[in-house]
């Protein structure tokens, strides 16, 4: 079972799936989607969100194409990973552009930013450079 956690429990689904699917088109909160954007923002149930503490290589606006590149192996890795549904994500406030800051555990208790982490598709956060263009 996916939950956000807040003050409140936001969202509530299970998914039959394989992976997420990748976030497309418009008025997703409207739509009330659960897509993955890229390796460290997704959209669970219409409410956008953000990993808390890791950056997650660029797809939309990569400062090259290995950024990109490794940008897209993140994302695919957090579509597979959250794709059984069986995940919990806790929110953290809200981050600087008004997503939700969240940590999510998987079901077998791993964090994820930790798993992206030591799978060097993530750095931490803050960060200071672009390890994915050097």
């Amino acid at each position: 079972m996916r939950i956000i956690l807040s003050l409140a429990i936001i969202a509530a689904s299970t998914v039959p799936s394989l992976a997420l699917p990748i976030c497309s088109g418009g008025h997703r909160a409207d739509r009330k989607v659960t897509c993955i954007v890229d390796g460290d923002t997704g959209w669970e149930n219409g409410v956008k969100w953000r990993l808390k503490d890791i950056d997650a290589p660029e797809i939309s606006h990569p400062e090259c194409k290995s950024e990109r590149r490794d940008g897209i192996a993140a994302r695919d890795r957090v579509a597979a990973l959250l794709g059984d549904g069986n995940y919990r994500l806790e929110a953290h406030g809200t981050g600087y552009y008004g997503r939700e800051l969240v940590k999510i555990t998987l079901s077998n208790g791993q964090d994820l930013g930790q798993l992206l982490l030591r799978e060097h598709l993530a750095q931490p956060w803050p960060n200071h450079a672009n390890p994915w263009c050097r």
